[in-house]
């Protein structure tokens, strides 16, 4: 008797963690299939036996991954000697490209290689679309997030397929707003935390002007809560600090607006219909480069599924207190506007809905 498919899985970072392990659960609902890689916790949960820690491959910016290199480069060997002893099926990468990108690369050239499967797009519709033409002399198959994603690879035969988001996954549970509770954001990065966090305090200080029971909540993660802790000291109003996944959905749903940094929070503020107002500012020369290299004329996803202006972005010199306190005040004033964003938001949110097992199904047809 054959024995069941491998599939060899890779994950670098906690959401690829996420999708590698709801990849997992499909293809386990679909067919006998063994797997072997490199994934978190909750790939572990679902059998994986890892390689090596997943977190030895969250290196984030240029200068993390120049700093790891020599290490970087020894554990894309060992995966490939890994692969090359097992002779898996099929070999699915999830985002983390600067390792997944160097692993397919060398799988390619083998003489005897398995399928390789990609899973997340690099956003080619927002920089640097020179990229598709490069990953397609490598990739078989590209399993994409958006919906609009696959034509940039498919004019380079390279087979995409949009496999839905996660985030349309999250049940929506409507709630009662608690009146004037903004939802502050800051960010996830310790950079974009000391950027913002002093922005945000100002436009705060201007709000409190204008509703004296303003409160603040801030969801964050473990690692930077110390550091928020020390950044809203002296602020003019009652600031509440939550910290994991469970207190940010609790946060999103009893506030009554949010103030956000540009990112993929976006969309899962719009997964709890959460107004917001998004805003975000880097250096000087970093900014003009964005501007040279960034090709959509929005930052935030759901203005990008839906094609038009719905969520207000303030970027770079736009990111004042100035400018973002109005914006929030009219959300905390304008019931209309909260509902309009609402609406919209269930929209984008619609659109990135797939078939659960849509990832898994062409993981299996790769396999024939």
């Amino acid at each position: 008797m054959s024995q069941a498919p491998l599939v060899f899985v890779i994950a670098g970072e906690a959401s690829g963690d996420q999708l590698g392990a709801n990849l997992m659960a499909s293809l386990k609902g679909l067919q006998n299939v063994r797997f072997a890689g490199i994934g978190g916790t909750k790939m572990q949960s679902e059998g994986l036996q890892t390689l090596f820690p997943m977190d030895e491959l969250s290196i984030m910016g240029l200068f993390g991954i120049l700093r790891n290199l020599p290490h970087l480069l020894q554990r894309v060997k060992f995966t490939i000697e890994t692969i090359r002893t097992m002779k898996p099926d099929v070999v699915v990468t999830i985002d983390a490209p600067e390792f997944s990108f160097q692993v397919m690369k060398r799988l390619h050239k083998l003489s005897v290689r398995p399928r390789l499967i990609h899973y997340v797009a690099p956003t080619v519709w927002a920089w640097r679309p020179g990229r598709a033409r490069k990953i397609a002399r490598f990739l078989d198959h590209l399993l994409c997030l958006y919906p609009f994603e696959p034509p940039y690879f498919e004019k380079y035969a390279l087979k995409s397929t949009f496999v839905g988001h996660p985030v349309a996954e999250e049940p929506f549970e409507k709630s009662k707003r608690e009146p004037n509770l903004l939802c502050v954001l800051p960010g996830s990065r310790r950079s974009e935390i000391e950027t913002l966090l002093p922005i945000f305090k100002g436009t705060v200080h201007l709000l409190k002007k204008e509703f004296p029971d303003l409160k603040v909540v801030i969801p964050t993660l473990p690692s930077v809560e110390p550091l928020i802790r020390q950044s809203i000291e002296n602020w003019p109003c009652e600031v509440q600090i939550v910290v994991g996944d469970e207190a940010r959905k609790e946060a999103f749903k009893n506030a009554s607006v949010s103030l956000a940094a540009s990112g993929t929070i976006a969309l899962q503020l719009a997964a709890a219909r959460l107004p917001c107002v998004i805003a975000y500012k880097i250096g000087a020369f970093s900014g003009c480069v964005a501007r040279f290299l960034i090709k959509t004329p929005w930052v935030c996803m759901v203005n990008i599924l839906l094609n038009k202006s719905v969520i207000p972005e303030f970027l770079q010199e736009n990111c004042t207190p100035e400018k973002l306190a109005p914006a929030v005040e009219r959300l905390l004033r304008d019931k209309d506007a909260c509902v309009l964003q609402e609406k919209a938001m269930g929209e984008a949110i619609s659109l990135l809905k797939a078939p659960p097992e849509r990832a898994a199904k062409v993981v299996l047809e790769e396999l024939v």
